[in-house]
């Protein structure tokens, strides 16, 4: 244990610094599904081309975080983490500026891929950060920390969007990040990262993790395991206004007070889920239980007929709280893998969950034409559930992982496998 008290250790500049890059994030990562009808409108686009070219634009947002997640990832572990924690936000925020001087779809379209590959590296560079900094027995609290403040940033965008035109949430966006750009004088990098700098050793190679199987294995059941909260995020919040009047709900229902209930429900779902994965000192359990409780609510919003308004927005509140598991599962990522490659895994990692939302969501519309809005969507989200657990049974316990190793280190024929049947489990011989 640490001599620091543990409150003590949670409040350290690079981890306030990390929260509150992950808040400005989530502000500028969500603020177009919340200002989607009314930007769509003022630039002229028909009732009609709301959803077909709304979703073309979250699309294209999305194929930008996927890029920027390995070009952002890379750069983390080739150079350090505080060199992408402060270039992302540079590019996002310029970028959300630029989007709030659009005269026409065609120009918001780009604009939004831009910014997508800007918002792809804040979060798996802050969580490989705090994971980094801090010891073992407390560092679920602080990616805890960093995800739960990022969650108010989506709320935030819903009360500037209400508040203000479309343009200058936009704008009010860019600022707070570049105001946060002043904040990282005091910021310092991993000791890790440092340790690690100073060795013969590859960085940052993205395709070490193809290069062995079981590495790829646990690459991609990392990403499995959290497609769920962005089918909830991406399909079933993001069109809350199709899915509610296909309920029956007489009011019209606004997609961004959808969006900010939504994320009000995860903020208490991230800090419940941080609190499960450290009473029991197991980050799947946590897991377990919020993605078996995340499809029940999803069959509850699907198909569950109901005119109440403040019933539908509960419901999605309550999707939101079951989506509190992003916490650990980008924190599994993290210490699932060696120093060298900790930053592009947590970065690709969870914007390849993020641009997942592209194949989901041109799997419900499919299913959509074939079975209905309502079932359709009830059929992909148990399919995609179902991965997630098979994919969460396959990954190792990283409760009590140090983090302070490399992963070349698996291909030392000095390993053993200490346990029949979890060929990542490894350590040296004595």
């Amino acid at each position: 244990m640490t001599d620091n008290p543990p409150f003590k250790q949670l409040l350290k500049v690079p981890v306030i610094v990390a929260a509150l890059g992950y808040l400005v994030d989530m502000y500028d990562l969500f603020l177009f599904n919340i200002v989607r009808v009314p930007s769509l409108k003022a630039l002229g686009l028909s009732s009609d081309e709301l959803f077909s070219k709304g979703l073309l634009i979250l699309d294209m947002q999305m194929a930008g975080m996927l890029i920027g997640g390995i070009l952002w990832g890379i750069l983390g572990d080739k150079k350090g983490r505080l060199s992408v924690l402060f270039g992302s936000i540079l590019l996002y925020s310029l970028a959300n500026i630029a989007n709030g001087f659009v005269t026409s779809y065609d120009q918001y379209l780009p604009l939004r891929f831009i910014a997508g590959i800007g918002l792809a590296g804040e979060l798996g560079a802050g969580i490989t950060l705090v994971a980094e900094i801090l010891p073992k027995e407390i560092r679920g609290w602080g990616t805890t920390l960093v995800a739960t403040t990022g969650v108010f940033g989506a709320i935030l965008a819903y009360f500037v969007a209400s508040a203000f035109d479309w343009r200058i949430s936009y704008f009010v966006g860019g600022a707070l990040g570049l105001i946060l750009l002043l904040m990282r004088v005091r910021v310092f990098e991993s000791g890790v990262f440092l340790h690690l700098k100073h060795k013969n050793v590859q960085r940052g190679n993205f395709f070490m993790l193809f290069s062995s199987g079981a590495r790829f294995s646990k690459y991609l059941y990392s990403i499995l395991i959290g497609t769920p909260i962005w089918f909830v995020s991406g399909v079933l919040i993001f069109f809350s206004p199709e899915f509610g009047a296909a309920l029956g709900v007489t009011e019209p229902i606004e997609a961004g007070k959808a969006v900010m209930l939504a994320f009000a429900g995860q903020v208490a779902g991230d800090l419940v889920s941080g609190y499960l994965s450290q009473r029991f000192k197991s980050r799947k359990k946590g897991m377990l239980i919020f993605l078996l409780g995340s499809y029940t609510f999803m069959l509850v919003y699907l198909l569950v007929n109901t005119t109440s308004l403040p019933t539908f927005y509960f419901f999605c509140a309550a999707l939101g709280f079951f989506n509190g598991y992003w916490t650990l599962f980008i924190t599994i990522a993290a210490e699932l893998f060696g120093t060298n490659l900790r930053a592009t895994v947590a970065t690709t990692v969870p914007n390849f969950v993020r641009a997942s939302v592209i194949p989901i969501s041109a799997l419900f519309v499919f299913a959509k034409a074939h079975f209905g809005l309502t079932l359709g969507a009830a059929m992909v989200g148990g399919f995609i559930v179902a991965i997630a657990l098979w994919a969460l049974s396959r990954l190792e316990e990283t409760f009590h992982k140090e983090l302070d190793y490399h992963e070349e280190d698996a291909l030392d024929p000095s390993l053993v496998l200490p346990e029949v049947g979890n060929p990542d489990s490894l350590t040296r011989k004595n």
